[in-house]
């Protein structure tokens, strides 16, 4: 027994010992790796903020009737051009019954006040002839009827406004909507037979039309609060409207938000800017946009691709691999400049005769076939 078990350990030791001088000789019969490298180069660089937003009128308009009623006729279409004073819609009055009654009977009451001073005036002119009364008396009858007669003509008044809608109209009065500002009509939301509520202070009141002026456009977007430090007031920037073939329209930030607003656990800040346009082109209300904000630029200056980056996991010092004479590479820790997400520039660390290793294998050409 004791023989076996001496035979069988050393059948596994000699078969150790082949797949460990195997091991060895394959290892070293390995093909040394082989990386491409590249050379940092000069070029110039720049970098920009792109903010995402809409084009917009400067100025634009929603009118509202300042009476309840039903719209009675449309004037305009949407997309007509229109000037300031052009009539947009009409409003026919529809009186509310119990606004009437109360109207009515405010008639009848201011009609009886007129009619017992009258009586009291005629009877103290009267007496006021014959040197009865006081010339004081008179005029106090005198005062009291002019007051009543105020009282019926405004009582008259406000029966008519309800019912028509004005003063100078007809049985079937209409309210006049007119355009506030020259410009191009917008949007009409309401059609002719719809019912209309007024604007006042407790009610924003039904959207008859909105007009905006289409010369002076603005762009509103948003950045993020990583780059609202860095931009200013009053500096140029090109907005590109995706919708007519990318073109560029020369524009000027005029406004960034204070107050950044929380969008998907992100911060944004908006911004806006004045657009350029000609007249020649075709702007529509709405149209997506980007806006393109350039913060820096250098000229001829020594730069690598980032891809070839690579960053310490403890210390995150960033660090490129430099091949030496016998192809071997060693780490070198480089200073960056500015990037525009495809190069990067390089202050210090590596020169420009420096073979930098990329990080993919190379590969022979026929290993696509």
């Amino acid at each position: 027994m004791n023989k076996a078990v001496k035979i069988i350990i050393g059948i596994v030791v000699l078969v150790l010992f082949v797949w460990v001088i195997k091991y060895f000789k394959d290892s070293n019969s390995k093909a040394i790796e082989e990386f491409k490298v590249e050379t940092p180069f000069f070029t110039s660089i720049k970098t920009k903020v792109v903010a995402t937003g809409k084009l917009n009128p400067e100025e634009e308009i929603e009118l509202k009737p300042q009476i309840s009623g039903i719209v009675d006729k449309i004037a305009v279409l949407e997309g007509d051009i229109v000037k300031k004073g052009d009539l947009i819609a009409k409003i026919r009055v529809v009186p509310n019954e119990q606004s009437l009654v109360s109207a009515r009977s405010r008639i009848n009451t201011a009609q009886l006040s007129y009619d017992n001073s009258k009586t009291l005036y005629d009877r103290n002119k009267s007496l006021f002839d014959k040197g009865v009364i006081s010339k004081q008396d008179f005029e106090n009858s005198e005062l009291s009827l002019n007051q009543s007669n105020e009282s019926l003509r405004q009582a008259q008044n406000d029966f008519q406004i309800i019912r028509q809608g004005s003063l100078s109209g007809g049985s079937s009065a209409n309210t006049n909507i007119v355009a506030q500002i020259s410009g191009t009509v917008l949007e009409i939301p309401i059609r002719e037979g719809d019912q209309v509520i007024e604007s006042n202070n407790f009610n924003a009141g039904t959207t008859i039309a909105t007009i905006a002026d289409m010369s002076k456009m603005i762009f509103e977007g948003k950045v993020d609060e990583s780059e609202v430090g860095k931009l200013e007031e009053g500096k140029d920037i090109i907005v590109i409207l995706g919708a007519i073939n990318q073109k560029q329209f020369p524009s000027k930030l005029t406004f960034v938000a204070p107050k950044g607003i929380e969008e998907n656990g992100a911060v944004q800040f908006v911004i806006k800017a004045d657009v350029d346009v000609e007249d020649s082109t075709k702007i529509r209300a709405g149209y997506s946009a980007n806006a393109e904000i350039e913060m820096e630029s250098k000229d001829s200056v020594m730069v690598v691709k980032e891809a070839l980056l690579q960053f310490n996991r403890f210390t995150e010092k960033p660090y490129v691999e430099v091949q030496k004479a016998d192809g071997s590479f060693e780490e070198k820790y480089v200073e960056l400049g500015i990037s525009d997400g495809i190069n990067v520039e390089i202050t210090d660390g590596v020169t420009e005769t420096d073979k930098i290793k990329v990080w993919n294998k190379a590969k022979e050409d026929n290993n696509d076939d």
